[in-house]
């Protein structure tokens, strides 16, 4: 099924194709590619978003990921059902960030907002630090409409603008995917944010979700500060870690410099290159070594 694009015809051969879709359906476009297959070598197609309990309703268009060589999920949970369906392995690679647009380094700015919320919450959390700003004068910052279904202009500038505010917030309000929603079915997953707020230098603030992927990528102390999600010690946490200035900055450095040699998309794009028999590019290479480079800095503030 083609959705209406006009097609195009490969006139050279190529090592890899690509396909990145955030969602299932995303998949439909590629057949606007005539004969993709006689023209690369390689196939590899990465699905951001898609829950276990969905792979039954949609056999027919996921049996169709078995023409790509590799399948690749960005939800842990979903590959033993996605492997079975197509009978063969697929891979599992976690979602990351563009850490050196996140990074507050080498220059970090004044954190003048003391929270900050993005997307989806968690409604007595939310309550309770309105409360706090209200009460105590804490500046929250947050989302006041559904951002899921807004249309941002220029993408770019919507992540330099969240790049530009996470890191200049002390706080980062985490929970796992999809936190309350039914269309989890239960499923565990790693939200965007632990990336996002952790390459920031944010303290992130919220729930560890229970599951090996982020006991693995997430593994190194306090990266995640616990809050009860009923938003009942919100305040004493947030009281008590203003008493203590040197491990708040010691976990802001940290998760800092952990994003940086962990959680760049370009560690991402080694794997699939690793996963298609390909070498890292000078380019990868070159970003890999940037991104020590700015660790180290992260890790010595006396570098500064």
């Amino acid at each position: 099924m083609n959705p209406g694009l006009r097609t195009i015809r490969l006139t050279k051969d190529y090592d890899l194709l690509f396909v990145h879709c955030q969602i299932w359906w995303e998949l439909f476009y590629l057949n606007a590619i005539d004969r993709w297959k006689d023209h690369c070598k390689t196939s590899v197609c990465w699905i951001d978003e898609m829950y276990a309990s969905d792979v039954p309703g949609h056999k027919y268009w996921i049996e169709s990921l078995a023409r790509f060589d590799h399948a690749i999920l960005g939800m842990a949970g979903t590959v033993k059902a996605v492997s079975e369906a197509i009978g063969r392995q697929c891979h599992y690679v976690p979602p990351a960030v563009d850490a050196l647009r996140f990074t507050p380094y080498p220059r970090p700015p004044v954190r003048v907002i003391d929270a900050y919320s993005i997307g989806r919450r968690q409604d007595q959390i939310h309550r309770s630090l309105l409360k706090l700003a209200e009460k105590n004068g804490i500046f929250y910052l947050y989302d006041t409409i559904q951002s899921g279904e807004s249309i941002a202009p220029d993408f770019r500038q919507h992540r330099d603008l969240v790049a530009n505010l996470a890191k200049r917030s002390r706080y980062f309000l985490v929970a796992p995917g999809k936190i309350n929603s039914p269309e989890t079915k239960g499923q565990i997953e790693i939200g965007l944010r632990y990336f996002e707020g952790s390459a920031a230098g944010a303290v992130l603030l919220g729930q560890a979700p229970d599951c090996e992927p982020f006991r693995r990528l997430f593994g190194w102390p306090d990266s995640v500060i616990e809050i009860k999600p009923d938003g009942s010690d919100v305040r004493d946490v947030l009281e008590s870690l203003a008493k203590q200035p040197e491990r708040l900055s010691e976990i802001s450095r940290r998760n800092a410099a952990e994003a940086l040699l962990r959680h760049d998309w370009g560690y991402r794009w080694r794997k699939i290159l690793e996963i298609a028999g390909l070498e890292p590019t000078p380019a990868l290479l070159a970003r890999e070594h940037c991104l020590r480079e700015m660790a180290q800095i992260a890790l010595n503030p006396a570098h500064l």
